[in-house]
Order: structure tokens, then C-alpha cells, then sequence
């Protein structure tokens, strides 16, 4: 009778964990689906990587239509705050695939990140043009894959635009903000970023660069080209180095 009791019980346990199992995943894809967010801890090192996708186009106080990709700051920043405060997470792994969007959430996102007391590395995918530059970069290193792309080019607003003396000084405000921010956290010069900017031999409508892979990392803007097993074993280092440092 006993071992009878006991098999029930280790029945019941094993299907608890089954449930528990199936919520968890159901409860993570989920995570992924609302905010391309999720914590990477099944590593074999014991670090928890706390993983942030930035793609489509960044969202900032006007909403964009339902049938667009979009990365929306009001997930982003909190999130980020809550990782800062968390003694669970070691370290934070951003992929980008973005078209760049709106340039004070994009800004507010880069500023966040470089902020970050807990290790940082960036994976450049698709593309992270625009104002995902000051994201590709705000981190404390940075991958872009062979082929993908950076597309460096001035501010630019949609809609009417007045022309007057107010309205270029603002344009030029917000250049240098963004210009300042990419040239501190990366080796390209001011000078440099600002002729990728205003090339007008590539783009066919627009004046800009593309950078694609390596071209990229031999402009100083990206560190090195590579893929996830490279930005992932690269933050497990600097956590371990942070972590042994701090002893």
C-alpha cells in the first residue's frame, strides 16, 4: 500500500513538472512574440543573458500602423531599467535588424544602454540604419554580420517642413546629438561620419552611405564582423572578466 502511495505521488510530481514545464514555454514564446525579449540561461558558464531584439521600425510617441514591424520604446526603456536593478542578470546581448524610426526614442534607447553597469555586446543582422547606429554602437562591443548593412545619412522629417532660420538650427541640434553620441561610443572621427553622411554618389534619392560588413568595421563605427556564437562567447568573457575583477 505504501509503495503504492508513493507511486501516485511521483505521478503527480511528474506531471506538476510537465504543466510547469508547458507554462514556462508557453509563457516564453509569448515574451518573444509581445516585446522579442527573452533570457538566455541554459548556458553551461551559469551567466544570464538577457536577450533584446530591436527591429522593424522604432516607434517613438506616435503609433504606427498595425501591419508594421516596430520596436516600441515604451517596452524597451523600462525594460532596460529593470535589468540594471536585476541581481539575476549578468549581461545584455541586443540584435538589430532596423530600418531606424523615430530619433528621440531611438536616442533615449542608446542612451540607455550605454548607461548599463552589466556587459554589453550588439549584433548587427539585416541592417541597423539610421538612427540604429547610435544603437549598433551604444554597446560595450559590437558584431555585424558579412553582410549586413549600416546606412549613414543627415536627420531627415516627413511631413511639411517650415523654412526658416528656427527650423535648421533644430535640424542641426539634433545632428549633433546624434553625430556626438555615435563618435564617443565608437573609433570613427566626426569628420569622417559627417562625409558618409553627406556622400551623394550612392544613395539614387537620397545623399548617405551603405556599409555593408567589413566596410563597417574599416570605418572604426562597428569592432568586428561576426555571428551570434561570436557576440554570445564574447559576453560570456566579459562577464566572466567582470565578475572575477570585482573579487
Amino acid at each position: 500500500m505504501g509503495n503504492k502511495q508513493k507511486s501516485n505521488k511521483q505521478k503527480e510530481e511528474n506531471k506538476q513538472k510537465e504543466e510547469n514545464k508547458i507554462e514556462a514555454e508557453k509563457h516564453r514564446d509569448e515574451r518573444i512574440e509581445e516585446t522579442g525579449q527573452l533570457t538566455l540561461d541554459k548556458s553551461e558558464s551559469a551567466h544570464n543573458i538577457h536577450l533584446i531584439t530591436i527591429i522593424g521600425e522604432i516607434e517613438g510617441h506616435d503609433n504606427l500602423g498595425s501591419s508594421s514591424k516596430t520596436t516600441k520604446y515604451e517596452h524597451i526603456l523600462p525594460q532596460l531599467a529593470a535589468i540594471e536593478d536585476s541581481k539575476e542578470i549578468d549581461g545584455v546581448l541586443i540584435l538589430l535588424n532596423t530600418m531606424g524610426g523615430d530619433v528621440e526614442a531611438g536616442l533615449a534607447i542608446a542612451e540607455m544602454i550605454a548607461s548599463l553597469s552589466k556587459p554589453t555586446v550588439s549584433l548587427v543582422l539585416g541592417g541597423s540604419h539610421s538612427i540604429g547606429v547610435p544603437i549598433a554602437v551604444s554597446t560595450d562591443y559590437s558584431y555585424i554580420v558579412p553582410t549586413g548593412t549600416m546606412v549613414i545619412h543627415p536627420v531627415r522629417l516627413n511631413g511639411m517642413v517650415i523654412g526658416v532660420q528656427q527650423t535648421f538650427d533644430y535640424f542641426k541640434q539634433i545632428q549633433n546629438r546624434i553625430t556626438g553620441f555615435v563618435c564617443d561610443h565608437c573609433k570613427i572621427s566626426k569628420g569622417r561620419l559627417e562625409e558618409l553622411m553627406m556622400e551623394t554618389g550612392m544613395l539614387t534619392k537620397d545623399v548617405g552611405t551603405v556599409l555593408v560588413g567589413k566596410e563597417a568595421v574599416e570605418e572604426g563605427i562597428i569592432n568586428e564582423v561576426g555571428g551570434i556564437k561570436d557576440a554570445i562567447r564574447h559576453l560570456h568573457d566579459m562577464v566572466e572578466k567582470k565578475k572575477t575583477d570585482t573579487k
